[in-house]
């Protein structure tokens, strides 16, 4: 049977999309608009290269039943299609991330309750389901992330996209326990780095390599750490999808914590005359003053700056099978892809 991908245009969507029809399954991708050439010229380009194999559907997060007609005869419905807005581009929680984040998911919960077929949902939530700053790891068992936990203190005004992306978790995991047609995995990456198919992707996480980068900060790299691969990210989807013995959440992210700077260095290594990329690290004194002037607050900067803790992947490794890529050879593809979309633009 076929599969369903919601945002099938969008970062992590696009890529799940052609991992997808690599394998021989037949995919039903939703996009906003068809008719975005932007967005939507890779997904045509996957129409040629497999024929007969993808079907674009229009859908909305916010439009009540644009999705039923793209989950018909559809046997596993991945929905990727979320608002992913980093803190500076937010201008009102509730508008900008949590209602459509919220509201679409119950659309496609709906929608999957009214279609027979589906027998699996892949929810791709993210780590800020499980925390809402890093400053909360450091209450956990051993100081280390892990799936057992829930975020309990982000809110519409203090850091709305893992609000927005916990409290959808949520009514995903309330409607599989309400029914025993259905199982959901849940995927919970870290901040998503790598190769683009496209320049239009809103992704928070292109917009904030974008601004490093772009030289943003050619002044200094603050030591705000994160990361894990769009492909490993299509990946666990899949295995999670394929796997019948997977079940609740998965943390797709590395092991190990990474810096601006580091990531500027590992780029440096490979482009040593780009002018752009700062060769310093930032003191923290600087970001306490100029963060608010980039949409940081004093009580974000507190919760997140210079604070590491480990991650515990082990249940994806063990369970999915799941390998991760280089952080250089991640960092790297993502460079030289956001270039390249740059020249052709």
């Amino acid at each position: 049977m076929a599969v369903a991908v919601t945002g099938g245009s969008g970062f992590v969507g696009s890529h799940l999309v052609r991992r997808l029809l690599a394998r021989g399954r037949k995919v039903h991708a939703t996009v906003r608009n068809r008719a975005d050439a932007p967005k939507t010229r890779p997904l045509w380009e996957l129409q040629e290269a497999f024929p007969g194999r993808l079907e674009l559907f229009e859908a909305d997060l916010p439009a009540h039943g644009s999705f039923g007609a793209a989950f018909r005869g559809c046997a596993v419905v991945f929905h990727v299609a979320s608002p992913f807005l980093m803190p500076e581009r937010i201008r009102d929680g509730r508008r900008d991330v949590v209602d459509p984040a919220l509201l679409g998911t119950r659309h496609v919960l709906a929608a999957i309750g009214r279609t027979p077929d589906v027998r699996t949902l892949v929810f791709t939530s993210t780590v800020g389901a499980i925390f809402g700053d890093y400053a909360d790891v450091l209450a956990m068992d051993g100081q280390v992330l892990s799936e057992r936990y829930v975020n309990t203190t982000s809110t519409v005004e203090n850091n709305p996209y893992h609000y927005a992306k916990t409290l959808a978790e949520r009514a995903a995991w309330d409607a599989e326990a309400a029914q025993d047609r259905w199982r959901m995995v849940s995927v919970n990456p870290g901040l998503i780095l790598g190769p683009s198919f496209t320049p239009a992707s809103d992704s928070g996480s292109l917009f904030l390599l974008d601004e490093l980068f772009k030289g943003c900060f050619w002044y200094g790299a603050p030591d705000f750490s994160f990361t894990t691969d769009v492909r490993d990210v299509a990946d666990a989807h899949i295995a999670a999808a394929e796997n019948p013995a997977a079940r609740g959440r998965y943390i797709v992210a590395a092991e190990t914590m990474t810096s601006f700077h580091e990531m500027s260095r590992i780029v440096l290594a490979r482009h040593p005359r780009d002018l752009r990329l700062p060769r310093t690290r930032l003191p923290h004194w600087p970001v306490r003053v100029l963060g608010p002037s980039f949409g940081l607050t004093q009580d974000y900067i507190r919760g997140h700056l210079g604070i590491r803790f480990r991650v515990d992947n082990s249940r994806g490794v063990r369970e999915l099978g799941l390998t991760y890529r280089p952080l250089e050879e991640t960092l790297l593809d993502h460079y030289e892809s956001r270039r390249a979309h740059r020249h052709r633009g």
